[in-house]
């Protein structure tokens, strides 16, 4: 929701176009809100988008706007809010909590736990980012090594997921997701060889490095459409960064448990299925360079 005008806003809400549930989800607004037009759907991507200009007497700060059907659907909505004068507020709704309760300046620690927790929930999301750190996992292996090539992908992708969202710079969104498509082939390719004693292998701290600031830019890609609170920017952004690496963290910790089972029940035999994982590296990072360089060609 974007205010516009005294007591004004323009609201734009988008669903998924395949639904789970019969329920519709959908918007209820505090009882002194009109909607002055209709709000005409168009389909944009996987979703519908709707739009509307509504009248709310006395304004929305202050007041709760509830998202029914969240249940049903078993869905979570992300619920945003910019006032004329550059404030910015948002909540993520979801069963336990339907309700968006709009302050009168978002807390720092409403900005700490939501920014934590949608960087954390982006990183799992992203099938691309999560595999090219589970190729660098299998590069390196662990001890020092795994600490530098994972630190220079931290640094690669904080530069850039920082610059990007500060608006110091723009990128070709379609390219730079084809480019990190091709990063998770070029990391297969290299483990796909029985000699490893390229430079990718010697020095992944610079392929982590490298590819982290391509990494970067499609972070901040998400970023953008969540937006950032005004007020507290630095934080928001500082603490989206936090939620990535946590998410990072904690699925290295999950593929080092799973490595530690694969040893377990084939104890002797586990290094037999080193190929299967570097063959599906390759395979899906060549299926999204095909689809994403159709789209930048």
């Amino acid at each position: 929701m974007v205010e516009v005008g005294e007591q004004q806003y323009n609201v734009v809400w988008k669903t998924p176009a395949q639904t789970t549930s019969s329920v519709a989800l959908r918007p209820v607004f505090p009882a002194q809100c009109s909607a002055m037009d209709d709000a005409a759907g168009e389909m944009e991507g996987t979703g519908v988008v709707r739009s509307w200009r509504m009248q709310c007497d006395g304004g929305l700060i202050g007041q709760d706007v509830e998202v029914v059907g969240l249940s049903d659907n078993q869905a979570s909505v992300l619920a945003s809010l910019e006032a004329a004068d550059g404030s910015y507020y948002q909540s993520l709704l979801n069963t336990e909590q339907p309700v968006f309760s709009i302050p009168e300046t978002p807390s720092v620690l409403q900005v700490v736990q939501e920014y934590s927790w949608l960087g954390a929930d982006h990183i799992w999301g992203g099938i691309d980012h999560l595999l090219f750190v589970f190729g660098l996992l299998l590069l390196v292996g662990g001890g020092k090594r795994l600490l530098w090539t994972i630190t220079a992908f931290t640094l690669g992708h904080s530069i850039t997921l920082s610059l990007v969202t500060l608006g110091y710079f723009d990128y070709p969104v379609a390219l730079v997701e084809f480019t990190i498509a091709l990063s998770v082939f070029i990391l297969a390719l290299e483990l796909s060889r029985k000699d490893r004693s390229g430079l990718l292998s010697h020095y992944p701290w610079w392929l982590a490095g490298g590819f982290g600031l391509l990494h970067g830019m499609g972070f901040a890609g998400a970023l953008s459409e969540v937006g950032l609170p005004q007020g507290e920017l630095p934080l928001a952004l500082l603490f989206f960064n936090i939620g990535i690496e946590l998410g990072q963290l904690a699925f290295i910790a999950l593929i080092f448990a799973l490595w530690l089972l694969v040893r377990n029940l084939f104890r002797g035999q586990e290094h037999r299925w080193l190929p299967l994982p570097v063959y599906v590296l390759g395979a899906l990072s060549a299926m999204w360079c095909i689809e994403r360089g159709l789209e930048v060609f």
